[in-house]
């Protein structure tokens, strides 16, 4: 029985990776995880070195956990660069960590994988494998109740709380029912929206992964980057990963496009399972009012209307979903910490975090927009 790393997911068939998870979540399998390190988009070079964890006994790998040796915290949506810069003051190294994570993208799901007694024991001799590779702690982002209840039994391990907004289909027949259990205030701003975007002549047609052409795939992409590079910074994503992605998990993938005058000129990316859409990525190459909402979150509630879905998950952060009836989600993760002194200054300021999360969620249910009573 030992643990061990992999470099590369490459080290392993999708048979024997995909074997080890509990779901259908299209974050966590092979198809997935290749692309993101064949196509660049995590390497050495960029500070997102692949270093998935696994439990081996007999031969055979019976647990697992995704993960990468960071030199840095972006593209992990946990932010803990505060941490970094206190270490850097007080003369401790912080970098490398270890992180426990699908890199670039926010989303919930299972990060312990395999068998409940294989997890446990790969848990228990993971402090000696952070101190024989000079890792300062190990840190799980976007964990699930599950993995929660039993992270909380092991030592040392230190709850983190976030906020995202998720909407939920209640079952509802079309967009106007789901517009009926609005206040009327509100019903009337999302039916102006969605209807300023119709007057300027936008329409909208949604593929799968293996109805786009490379051309389309080319706008995608450009409008992906294009959401980077108006802020100064450069895509996390490469090109090559949307055609990997494309070629391997194509049946997952959902893309809406936006067209004025028959010309593209937004989209929005999302991956599917059998309950939940996953709104990724957006980007635009002109400017409508409006079309950010119609592309990014009225599109997609439509079609998880249409499709049966029961979660719409459009990515982190935005408390402008609340107005459109994105609810406040509760998210966990959880750090290990080496350095003592470290570890006892972020447990009380994860303490006093935890509180504020949650008070945040309570009070964000008042802005949301639905009939009071419903």
């Amino acid at each position: 029985m030992s643990l061990s790393s992999l470099a590369s997911l490459s080290e392993l068939s999708a048979a024997e990776w995909d074997a080890l998870l509990p779901d259908d979540n299209p974050f966590l399998c092979h198809a997935f995880l290749s692309a993101v390190e064949q196509s660049g988009s995590v390497s050495v070079e960029n500070g997102w070195q692949p270093e998935h964890l696994v439990w081996r006994e007999d031969g055979q790998i019976r647990a697992a956990i995704p993960g990468y040796r960071k030199t840095h915290s972006w593209g992990e949506y946990v932010f803990d660069q505060g941490w970094a810069e206190a270490c850097q003051r007080a003369g401790i190294r912080y970098y490398p960590k270890w992180l426990g994570a699908i890199p670039f993208s926010p989303v919930t799901g299972a990060r312990l994988l395999g068998e409940t007694s294989a997890v446990d024991q790969l848990l228990t001799a993971l402090p000696d494998y952070l101190q024989d590779q000079h890792l300062s702690g190990a840190h799980l982002n976007f964990t699930r109740p599950e993995e929660n209840a039993r992270l909380r039994g092991q030592a040392n391990w230190l709850p983190r709380l976030g906020c995202q907004y998720h909407w939920h289909n209640r079952g509802y027949r079309d967009f106007q029912d789901f517009l009926d259990t609005l206040m009327s205030r509100k019903r009337k701003q999302l039916r102006k929206e969605r209807e300023q975007v119709a007057a300027d002549g936008i329409a909208f047609q949604w593929f799968s992964g293996a109805q786009l052409s490379e051309s389309q795939w080319d706008f995608v992409y450009a409008c992906y980057a294009n959401t980077y590079r108006v802020r100064g910074r450069h895509p996390y994503l490469s090109r090559a990963f949307f055609s990997l992605l494309a070629e391997r998990m194509p049946e997952s993938i959902r893309v809406t496009i936006a067209c004025w005058q028959s010309k593209p000129v937004a989209m929005a990316f999302s991956l599917l399972s059998g309950t939940t859409l996953y709104g990724r990525y957006w980007g635009c190459l002109a400017e409508f009012d409006g079309l950010h909402f119609e592309t990014c979150f009225y599109q997609g509630m439509e079609y998880a209307i249409e499709q049966g879905l029961t979660h719409f998950d459009a990515g982190a952060q935005g408390e402008h979903k609340l107005l459109r009836g994105f609810e406040p989600v509760i998210t966990h993760s959880w750090h290990y910490l080496r350095h003592p002194g470290l570890r006892a200054a972020v447990e009380d300021f994860l303490r006093e975090e935890r509180a504020g999360v949650r008070a945040w969620a309570e009070d964000a249910r008042d802005a949301l927009p639905y009939r009071r009573g419903d």
